[in-house]
């Protein structure tokens, strides 16, 4: 007699256990669709046409961090595109040497601003003696530091922690405070910030290059949301591992492949997502790891694997050290 009181009442219950079902799997299913369009549209169809960045937001190319890796990439793709490049870093060799390529091969205007973004705030009244009378269109906030290996914060230098402070922290910012102005006189202009998936959750071993990143992420985002209407683009670009100086100490992170690429096949692929991503990962293969992370990752889940990583990529570090002594 109880149990057929109750029937009715469960009927019922599995029937709207059954509705919230069907509307949890469509909304998962829109949400997949909605990722694949936008991941297409930024990575494939991005492709299909002609970027005309000097007519869409300037003359100029602000690029810091500019001799090496993603940054020296990113000089030579927006210079291919016909922009003229205000370099800045710290290395007068390294500046010469990318300042006379990019000259020699795209026939166009190089500018050299020796800086480095270690030494803090009093930097910048240079660097905005050089920005001045000129068109900034496009500035890319690429300059950072890495622990030169995964360690316990312990092991972390004075330099090691003012460098991710000073380089990877204040010069976003304060780069953008320097051009935004501008861009706002002209109503128009490209800001891009390189961040980093290792910001997306806390990174054991790499902390403090993880809270940094995020700092860059956080920023940036909120920088768009105020000035998309200005006619003013600010992309985010989170990419996962790019075979650069940055992670030598790893002979596995040195060999290119699908989702470790060259910075030049990074940026190639980044590049064409400006003006049709907000926040991406600037690689496609990258874009899936973003994805994944942020829609099925679990923080304890994420920080767990990429501490027995980082702690893989240790060992292996001082296997090859041992070996070759």
């Amino acid at each position: 007699m109880a149990c057929e009181a109750l029937l009715p009442g469960l009927g019922q219950f599995e029937y709207l256990l059954t509705v919230v079902g069907l509307v949890y799997v469509g909304k998962v299913l829109l949400e997949l669709i909605w990722s694949l369009a936008c991941g297409f549209r930024a990575h494939f169809w991005s492709r299909l046409w002609d970027k005309r960045l000097v007519e869409t937001y300037g003359k100029w190319a602000v690029v810091t961090g500019c001799t090496d890796g993603i940054g020296k990439e990113y000089a030579k793709q927006l210079a291919k595109r016909g922009m003229n490049i205000v370099l800045v870093s710290r290395t007068q060799d390294k500046l010469d040497k990318v300042s006379s390529e990019i000259v020699q091969e795209y026939d166009v205007q190089t500018e050299i601003v020796k800086v480095d973004f270690i030494d803090g705030r009093h930097i910048y009244e240079d660097v905005a003696k050089h920005l001045q009378d000129k068109e900034i269109g496009i500035l890319v906030n690429n300059v950072g530091v890495m622990l030169p290996h995964p360690m316990e914060f312990e092991l972390a230098s004075e330099k090691d922690l003012w460098g991710h402070v000073n380089v990877n922290v204040a010069s976003v910012p304060a780069m953008t405070k320097l051009v935004l102005p501008g861009m706002l006189t002209r109503g128009k202009g490209a800001i891009i910030n390189i961040a980093s998936i290792a910001g997306l959750y806390p990174l054991p071993l790499m902390g403090i290059y993880s809270a940094t990143k995020a700092f860059v992420d956080y920023f940036s985002h909120s920088l768009e949301w105020e000035y998309r209407d200005s006619g003013i683009t600010v992309q985010t670009i989170l990419p996962s591992y790019v075979s650069t100086n940055m992670v030598k100490f790893s002979d596995i992170l040195q060999r290119p492949n699908v989702l470790v690429p060259t910075a030049s096949t990074f940026v190639s692929n980044a590049v064409h997502t400006l003006g049709y991503a907000r926040r991406t990962s600037g690689y496609w293969a990258h874009g899936i790891q973003v994805h994944m992370a942020e829609k099925f990752g679990n923080k304890w889940l994420f920080m767990y694997f990429n501490y027995l990583w980082n702690s893989f990529l240790l060992r292996n570090m001082k296997k090859n050290q041992s070996r070759s002594r």
